[in-house]
């Protein structure tokens, strides 16, 4: 396992000749916030960073608090263009509808000249029934799973393209590697009839298992992790039942010894969208990779075969006319 300290001085490291550009959703907020702040300070300014969001609000009021780039830096670049400079943008998007991330990586891919880092922190928890949206998906599994499968999807192109101007290309999906169900049900899969809260948030962890190592099957020489961040110190850990809030509100204090901060908690999730070169990577809060512990299987199925069978469901799930 490395030490934070590692972990720290290798993120620091990191000294590209060529402007990063990294799409992060979930940014306004938790461990995507703490992403998107650490990734501008570690390339003091230096970076093309796409927050992806809900609430412009908090995302202007992060971007007006990022580093900027030196003088002579920001005098140098504003001879290039926007595809070359340094930029921080808010793109908002409620990433629960399919439609909107198909238009999002429309956006994206048509802007961009590449795309070196993609990282999904947004997610939906809770202790509900289904919740469906206008797209028949339930919105735990649509922010958790389906979203992060489709803008990866869409985004591939951008990132072959950084892969052949041989820069980094690295995807991160930040939820619960290892911590899943261990067996999937082929036969609900989008749990559409055996639904139950704890099984929604289980199974989208097995799912993002499976979606990683299908991906790197398919794209092999671009760097594909699953990671678990552990317990975290962010406004997720206050349950929204009004009951449930005055409860862990009045043992936060001593809840928060058992916790890591979302600065800590970016300092791993960036190392491991660093140290992975290519493939799959399961890891756990402290970036150490945990290779195929608790990998999701299905009766009667190899994994290749669930991989697949659950790539052609999430192709007709997420398609939208």
């Amino acid at each position: 396992m490395p030490s934070l300290a590692i972990v720290k001085a290798a993120n620091a490291s990191f000294n590209p000749s060529y402007t990063p550009i990294i799409v992060i959703t979930g940014a306004t907020s938790g461990i995507g916030e703490a992403i998107t702040r650490l990734f501008a300070s570690l390339q003091k300014g230096r970076a093309q960073i796409y927050l992806v969001g809900r609430n412009r609000a908090a995302a202007n009021s992060i971007i007006a608090s990022l580093p900027q780039p030196p003088p002579e830096v920001s005098k140098h670049n504003s001879s290039q263009t926007p595809a070359q400079g340094y930029t921080y943008e808010f793109i908002q998007c409620d990433v629960s509808l399919m439609k909107n991330v198909h238009d999002l990586a429309r956006d994206l891919s048509s802007r961009l000249p590449h795309l070196n880092f993609l990282v999904h922190s947004a997610g939906v928890i809770g202790l509900s029934r289904r919740e469906e949206t206008s797209e028949g998906i339930d919105l735990k599994l649509a922010s958790r799973y389906y979203a992060r499968w489709t803008l990866t999807n869409d985004l591939l192109p951008l990132l072959r393209k950084a892969k052949d101007l041989g820069q980094v290309a690295s995807v991160v999906s930040v939820l619960g590697a290892g911590v899943g169900l261990e067996k999937v049900d082929v036969d609900d899969l989008g749990m559409k009839t055996n639904y139950g809260w704890l099984r929604a948030m289980l199974e989208t962890a097995s799912y993002n298992d499976l979606m990683v190592a299908e991906f790197a099957k398919r794209e092999p020489t671009i760097a594909f992790t699953h990671m678990y961040p552990g317990g975290v110190d962010t406004a997720m850990v206050i349950p929204s039942n009004p009951i449930l809030k005055v409860l862990i509100r009045a043992i936060h204090p001593i809840l928060r010894f058992f916790l890591i901060s979302s600065a800590d908690c970016a300092e791993y999730v960036v190392y491991a969208l660093l140290v992975g070169e290519k493939g799959m990577h399961r890891r756990d809060s402290h970036a150490d990779d945990i290779g195929l512990k608790k990998f999701p299987a299905a009766d009667g199925m190899t994994a290749e075969e669930l991989q697949k069978r659950l790539w052609d469901h999430t192709v007709q799930e997420t398609s939208v006319s």
